[in-house]
């Protein structure tokens, strides 16, 4: 399935959970990456927590107002997130991808992690785009077929996790606690990659089936 296809014929809470188990590379001479085992949901005009909450509009979200497939990354303090924008043109829905479970070039990816290692690598969304040496907005608004970046959407590149869970969102402001408390987030059950997860709570096999 192409990218537009794909990230324009279904809802983005059900894009979201379909993307958990699959590949995410960067390829900008070597590829990095890994698997997906977090990601949550923004479900645009009427989402509180979404950038582009009341039709919210300028240069710095504009990525979400793009096709189905557009990359809309955007900055918080140093950081940066990658989200992909869900739904036709100026239907502003998208999915943030929250962690990946490391498989491709991971000693690059220490590095550019200044040697964390381990979950520490790339448990959160700030920490896997500077594991994957992302240091700018540079291909914000870019389609992800004009980019560095590829998510494999072959079926049998998935890994498929034993289960997968479906809770509120993280960070959320709570003066809304109807879309605060929406189970947007997606993630692999008892995966060590998935942000916030507690050691104790780590799975044998790292959750997947």
């Amino acid at each position: 399935m192409d990218y537009k296809t794909y990230f324009t014929t279904q809802p983005t809470d059900k894009i979201a959970k379909d993307l958990i188990g699959r590949p995410l590379y960067f390829n900008n001479g070597e590829k990095l990456g890994g698997y997906i085992v977090e990601a949550e949901a923004y479900m645009g005009k009427r989402d509180r927590a979404a950038h582009s909450y009341n039709g919210r509009r300028s240069q710095a979200n504009e990525g979400l107002y793009g096709a189905g497939g557009t990359l809309y990354i955007y900055s918080q303090r140093q950081y940066f997130f990658f989200d992909v924008a869900c739904q036709e043109k100026d239907e502003p829905q998208g999915v943030l991808i929250r962690a990946i479970e490391p498989v491709w070039g991971i000693d690059t990816m220490i590095k550019n992690r200044n040697g964390k290692t381990g979950p520490l690598l790339t448990n959160g969304p700030g920490k896997m785009m500077q594991a994957l040496g992302i240091t700018s907005r540079k291909w914000d608004l870019h389609f992800l077929t004009d980019s560095p970046f590829e998510i494999d959407l072959d079926d049998k590149s998935k890994r498929i996790p034993q289960k997968i869970v479906a809770s509120s969102r993280v960070g959320i402001n709570q003066s809304d606690p109807l879309w605060a408390n929406k189970p947007l987030r997606y993630y692999v059950k008892g995966n060590p990659y998935v942000s916030k997860m507690k050691k104790r709570d780590f799975a044998q096999n790292n959750g997947w089936a």
